[in-house]
């Protein structure tokens, strides 16, 4: 049952990171090329109609009207304005749009693309080199068609026997530095982010002033060149990023029939179920199994993780194998291994909520059996939910999806023990917390978006994604998985009135309070802080002491150090129609 998965792509910051071992590189084509490269053909051949077009009217009929007939006074006065400085910036910024060095770092792009991330950025490489091509071959079916003459000054370089329109240096330069630019801005994070994008997109404004300073080109055929470029990056990115259907690789196999009216969902492909065996039984498999088959997918993989892998190596592996869809079962910590495994690939992920917390699940509206929450979402449609970036002394860097934190909600998670969750459920946290209220207070150090460091002392440090926890409190009254933010809380209650009015603040799951920073305060007597709400891209924590820290309700080493970043839509996750 084919899928179609709508919005954006995903972003992934850092996909170098060294929290999961890297993807395998194998590369299927996908099921959606066939009907992707049919509409960049038919847009391409519009893009050359209109430039044709273009410049048939600028040496025909608008030869004798202005701006053209103002092109020679500004070539000769380029002329005029030479000095040997100008001369040596022309040259350099001439090389920029040269065949061979487009070629080259389009080459070399795409070859990091493909092989410096954890996950291969097929997509980002073929939206460079295709672009490039496209309008590569646009240019040529132009000189060919329309007839123009150099101007008439002294040329810098020798000419070419390509017609004058358009400017094959600019249109090149514009398709690679303005498709590095968007890459860019959609893949790094942190200030250098928009410096360099807009350094990128200056170097095709250089290569078109060094062109026209240099004698080769009358000023409407650079900014024909920037038109180019920048048509043949539009079609391309639109048709790869609007679409993300071609994001994921499939092995190939046949296409399967579309189920029976009433399915919102269709998927082709292979489907791989990761399952965690320690919470998810033989017989829950076979049911699960069972409404697979009820969707028409009756070659579903399933996979189980181990204590050793649980669950990095399952998900490359499918990834590798061109999957189309990956169901997860397990809880918090499973599906935040899958989904760390998975961000930025694009491949939809269906969560199948089967341990003690199951707070992704909880907050997205999920049902909580797992045969609901399979057909549900099966039925249901692709949606972009961001993750969080974390790492830290001691902590390689990963995501997580629901909540990470320092001091007492992980110091509950250690003395949790896994049979009491196995017994008691959820309210098995609640007995720990009893015995965990002691926990002392630590000085904190908390930067927030690049703002002025504020310090604090806290008992407990939470960074979000979602804001609700067990029992239906909600801790984090802003969180949204897909705001492009997270959400910080800062609790240090002193004696039982401080605790007191700490609860009484959580409780009351403070929401619509204004943003971005900070949210909302408690005090308490002489003004001491007792809750504060913060929402951030970016946050750096620093501790004076070491503190127990955990992720998604997995503790881990402790440490003193904290750096999240949100990676905004890196994520997508099936959700049934009523919560998407």
């Amino acid at each position: 049952m084919p899928i179609t998965v709508p919005g954006r792509p995903a972003e992934l910051p850092d996909a170098g990171a060294t929290g999961t071992p890297r993807g395998s590189r194998a590369f299927a084509l996908p099921r959606g090329l066939g009907g992707t490269a049919g509409r960049i053909a038919a847009l391409t051949v519009g893009q050359a109609a209109l430039m044709v077009g273009a410049g048939l009217l600028i040496t025909g009929p608008a030869a004798h009207v202005w701006p053209m007939t103002a092109e020679d006074r500004v070539d000769e006065g380029l002329e005029n304005l030479r000095t040997g400085a100008l001369t040596t910036v022309s040259f350099i910024g001439s090389e920029a749009g040269n065949t061979l060095t487009v070629i080259g770092i389009t080459l070399l792009a795409c070859l990091g693309l493909v092989f410096i991330p954890r996950l291969p950025m097929w997509r980002q490489a073929a939206f460079l080199a295709v672009s490039v091509s496209l309008q590569a071959l646009v240019f040529l079916l132009i000189t060919l068609s329309v007839d123009r003459r150099r101007p008439d000054v002294d040329r810098l370089d020798a000419s070419p026997p390509t017609s004058s329109y358009t400017s094959g240096h600019t249109g090149a330069a514009t398709a690679l530095y303005a498709g590095l630019a968007f890459l860019a801005l959609s893949r790094m994070r942190g200030p250098w982010r928009r410096i360099a994008a807009t350094l990128l997109l200056l170097l095709p404004l250089l290569v078109a002033m060094s062109r026209l300073y240099r004698g080769m080109h009358h000023p409407t055929d650079v900014v024909g060149g920037l038109v180019n470029g920048g048509l043949s990056l539009m079609i391309v990115g639109s048709a790869l990023f609007a679409r993300p259907e071609v994001v994921a690789p499939p092995a190939g196999r046949p296409e399967r029939a579309v189920p029976a009216a009433g399915r919102t969902a269709v998927v082709s492909g292979p489907v791989t179920v990761i399952v965690n065996p320690t919470v998810t039984r033989p017989r829950d498999q076979e049911a699960l199994r069972a409404v697979l088959e009820r969707h028409g997918l009756h070659e579903a993989v399933f996979v189980e993780t181990t204590a050793d892998d649980p669950g990095v190596g399952q998900s490359a592996r499918a990834l590798a194998d061109g999957a189309r869809l990956i169901v997860v079962c397990g809880g918090d910590g499973t599906v935040r291994t899958v989904a760390d495994a998975l961000a930025g690939s694009g491949v939809p992920l269906v969560i199948v909520p089967s341990g003690t917390g199951n707070l992704l699940a909880r907050n997205l509206g999920l049902p909580l059996t797992p045969v609901e929450a399979l057909d549900a979402a099966l039925r249901g449609v692709p949606r972009p939910l961001d993750l969080a970036r974390i790492e830290g002394d001691e902590l390689p860097a990963t995501h997580f999806t629901a909540m990470a934190g320092a001091g007492l909600d992980a110091a509950i998670m250690e003395k949790t023990a896994e049979r009491a969750k196995s017994v008691l459920g959820w309210p098995a946290y609640a007995l720990a917390g009893l015995s965990s209220l002691t926990t002392p207070p630590v000085r904190l150090t908390v930067r927030l978006d690049g703002a002025p460091a504020l310090h604090r002392t806290a008992r407990m440090v939470l960074v979000g994604n979602v804001g609700t926890v067990q029992g239906g409190v909600t801790l984090l009254p802003s969180a949204r998985p897909d705001d492009g933010l997270l959400d910080l809380m800062i609790l240090d209650p002193h004696g039982p009135s401080g605790w007191l009015r700490a609860l009484t603040t959580v409780l009351r799951g403070r929401s619509g309070v204004p943003r971005p920073t900070p949210l909302n305060t408690t005090e308490g007597e002489g003004g001491s802080l007792r809750v504060e709400y913060f929402t951030f891209r970016r946050a750096e924590l620093r501790f004076d002491a070491l503190c127990p820290r955990e992720i998604d309700g997995d503790p881990v080493a402790p440490g003193s150090r904290l750096t999240v970043t949100v990676a905004t839509g890196a994520l997508s996750v099936m959700l049934p129609l009523d919560a998407a």
